[in-house]
Formats: structure tokens, C-alpha cells, sequence
């Protein structure tokens, strides 16, 4: 196992399913009799330069389950590369505490940090990928399924940070991933291209599509995520009126496969990229996905934080 969690393109597809596989046991175990105290006495610095609900709550959930502590540590008492260098933080950081989250605007930064950290580092977001969020969605999409490899996922809207993380972990471990989004919103390309790459491996697909109706033909997960993220807030007109299209409601998710399902990153702007029919109905998995950012994470700490 490496030092850090920044990126899943970093892992190898057993590296991943033995992440995933430990999640599943954390969370059976956590509700049969609660999870043993493996980290206890071990703390974990949680770095915000951005607001959070999920990965705030998770994280530190996941520290208290496995008998460890959390430090939230806010933007305005920080100021990640500001009021100090992130050099410098990184490395007083390693002397007080077992591992380091950093949720940032700049992936720059967190790379930053795992340079000169001498604990590990866990890209809680940044603005190339979401690797949390991805293991979150492949576990949810395993436990609804019960197998990972051969099944279509469709990613609805900008190509953004959670879009790249998720292309990357259906890559490596043998899913098939479809996008579809407009003009100029696409995923970066060489993200793409290394998608490509673990797909050639594992034997699965990489298609990227303009028309949503199109992409979502015979998907079993569907995800949408907001049509602006943090950080484009000067984007919002614009991508309220080209992105209404690409909206995920029930005349698209009619045209999956039955049994698909349904996902989204959270925070949901219900009326825009998906609507309450959508996410409130039968095919929707928006809860049980939030809730297993808490599992995912919880073996991700555990694997980088124990001995």
C-alpha cells in the first residue's frame, strides 16, 4: 500500500478491491458490533479550503469508529500556501499528528502536502479528482449489484472532478463508463487518455457522447453531479443555460436498463441536473452512496494509518 490517497489511477485494480472488499467487512462489522479500536491513539488533521458536509463528517466518524481522533482545521486558520507555505505545513503537521486530509481547491496543493508530509496524505478533493468519492460509488454500485466487472455507468454532465475519479476506478477495475456532456465541458483529455489505458488492461470501455439519450442505452448506474462546482461560481448563468439537456429525470432514466440505479455525489441541486421524481424514487441510491463515504473512507484510513 503507498504512503498516500491521492489519485485511484495510483492504485492497482487488486489494490482497489482489496480497499473495497475491506470497506464491506468495516461497515458489516461496524453495524453487528462496532469496529475495533485499530486506531486508537492515532489522530488524523483534517485540512478545509472548502466547505463540507460529507467529507467533514465522514472522515471524522470514521476516525471515532476505528477508535481515533479527528483535528478540523478551517480555512481562515490555515490559509493553505498564504499565511504559510505548504512545505512548512505539511512538515509541522507530521509531527503532531498519524495522517493528514486535505480537501482543496488546487490539486497542486495536495500533491504539495504528500511531498513533504512525512505522514500519509488523503486527497479529500481537489479540482482534478475525487478519489473518496469514487471508492463510495464503486462500493455502493458493488452492493447493488454484487460484481463490478461488465456493467455500464453513464456519467450525466460536466466533466468535472468526480467524473475523472469515477472513469478512473471503472477502468481499472473492468466497468464500462460512458459520458455525456456539451460542447467544451468535456473530461481533460489526458485524463481520458489514461482512462483509456487501464481499460485496455481490464478489458472495459471508455466512450464519451454529446447526446445523454444516446449514453445512457443500456446503463445499469446512472450519475449526475451539479452543473457548476465550487470555484466556477462565476459560471452559473452560462452553465444554467446550456446544461438544462443534459438534466437526469425520469423520461432519460426510462431509457436505461430497468434495474439501473441512480447516483449523485451530493449536494443534489434538485431542479437542475436532477429532478425529486429522480432522486426521492425507487431507482434512486443517493443515501446509501453518502452513507458509504463513511465505509470507503474508514479502510482508507485504516490502510494508510495502522502500525
Amino acid at each position: 500500500m503507498k504512503k498516500d490517497f491521492l489519485a485511484v489511477s495510483d492504485y492497482s485494480p487488486e489494490e482497489l478491491n482489496e480497499l473495497i472488499d475491506l470497506a464491506t467487512d468495516l461497515k458489516t462489522e461496524y453495524f453487528k458490533h462496532g469496529n475495533p479500536p485499530l486506531l486508537k491513539g492515532k489522530v488524523l488533521a483534517m485540512l478545509f479550503s472548502k466547505p463540507s458536509l460529507r467529507t467533514r463528517v465522514s472522515f471524522d466518524m470514521a476516525m471515532r469508529h476505528l477508535g481515533g481522533d479527528a483535528l478540523f482545521i478551517s480555512p481562515n486558520e490555515i490559509g493553505l500556501g498564504k499565511r504559510e507555505s505548504i512545505a512548512d505545513i505539511a512538515r509541522v503537521l507530521s509531527g503532531y499528528v498519524q495522517g493528514i486530509m486535505a480537501r482543496v481547491f488546487e490539486h497542486d496543493h495536495v500533491l504539495q502536502l504528500a511531498k513533504w508530509s512525512t505522514v500519509p496524505v488523503i486527497n479529500g478533493l481537489s479540482d482534478y479528482n475525487h478519489p473518496c468519492q469514487a471508492m463510495a460509488d464503486i462500493l455502493t454500485i458493488k452492493e447493488n449489484f454484487g460484481k463490478l466487472p461488465g456493467l455500464n455507468v453513464t456519467f450525466i454532465g460536466d466533466g468535472n472532478n468526480v467524473a475523472v475519479s469515477l472513469m478512473h476506478v471503472c477502468a481499472k477495475l473492468g466497468l464500462n463508463f460512458s459520458i455525456a456532456n456539451p460542447e467544451g465541458y468535456g473530461i481533460d483529455e489526458s485524463a481520458v487518455e489514461l482512462a483509456r489505458e487501464f481499460a485496455s488492461s481490464s478489458g472495459s470501455q471508455i466512450k464519451c457522447y454529446r447526446d445523454p439519450h444516446e449514453a445512457v442505452v443500456g446503463a445499469d448506474v446512472i450519475y449526475t453531479d451539479t452543473w457548476t462546482s465550487m470555484g466556477q461560481e462565476e459560471e452559473t448563468q452560462k452553465r444554467e443555460e446550456i446544461f438544462p439537456p443534459y438534466q437526469v429525470n425520469q423520461a432519460l432514466l426510462s431509457e436505461a436498463n430497468p434495474d439501473a440505479i441512480v447516483l449523485h455525489c451530493l449536494p443534489a441541486h434538485r431542479g437542475q441536473e436532477i429532478t425529486d421524481e429522480v432522486a426521492d424514487g425507487p431507482h434512486s441510491r443517493l443515501f446509501p452512496q453518502a452513507h458509504n463515504r463513511l465505509h470507503a473512507q474508514k479502510a482508507i484510513v485504516l490502510r494508510l494509518m495502522q502500525g
